[in-house]
């Protein structure tokens, strides 16, 4: 018989889209003044995988990726994405298009969830109407794609970098684990 136990603390990670780089900092600061120090911050990756957003904020998007160095608990992402659809509508020009999209989601050492207001098939529901997105597991030494990934989750730089963060989160836990024995 199986036994509830409580979950580890993930990587909290928080992807950041927008034509406009000039609003990186501002937002990177105000998510740290929220979730702790940022220990990961990508260079802008063009964001060119789809045209989903260009209709509301414009051509020549790009993505950058942060991560925190406090770990979180998994039960808060439902906060954290409604924290993050407050900061997105702050910034949202004055004819009420987003300047900026904020998706936040978590790492584990076996997947990269995100959350999101969208339900589809693969999205379980979580509270507050927020749903996970299961977007890339960790097989084979290296994080892999589903059927459903976002193409640019999947693509080989994406790849790398969670691959990347990975490896640094797995040394947090050991650290957190040495310091509580």
């Amino acid at each position: 018989m199986s036994h509830p136990s409580t979950p580890k603390p993930v990587k909290l990670l928080v992807s950041l889209i927008t034509g406009d780089t000039h609003l990186i900092p501002g937002v990177a600061e105000e998510l740290s003044q929220t979730y702790g120090k940022i220990d990961y911050m990508s260079a802008c990756i063009p964001f060119t995988a789809t045209t989903y957003y260009e209709a509301e904020m414009g051509e020549g998007l790009m993505r950058r990726l942060i991560t925190f160095e406090d770990l979180l608990d998994p039960e808060r992402l439902p906060e954290v994405k409604r924290y993050t659809d407050k900061l997105e509508a702050h910034y949202t020009s004055s004819e009420g298009n987003r300047r900026i999209n904020l998706d936040p989601g978590y790492m584990t050492l076996y997947q990269l969830i995100l959350a999101t207001n969208k339900r589809f098939a693969h999205r379980p529901y979580l509270k507050d109407g927020v749903y996970a997105d299961l977007t890339l597991i960790y097989k084979n030494k290296s994080f892999q794609p589903l059927a459903w990934t976002f193409p640019d989750y999947g693509s080989a730089e994406m790849i790398g970098i969670v691959n990347r963060l990975r490896e640094r989160y797995h040394l947090q836990l050991k650290e957190q684990e040495s310091d509580s024995h």
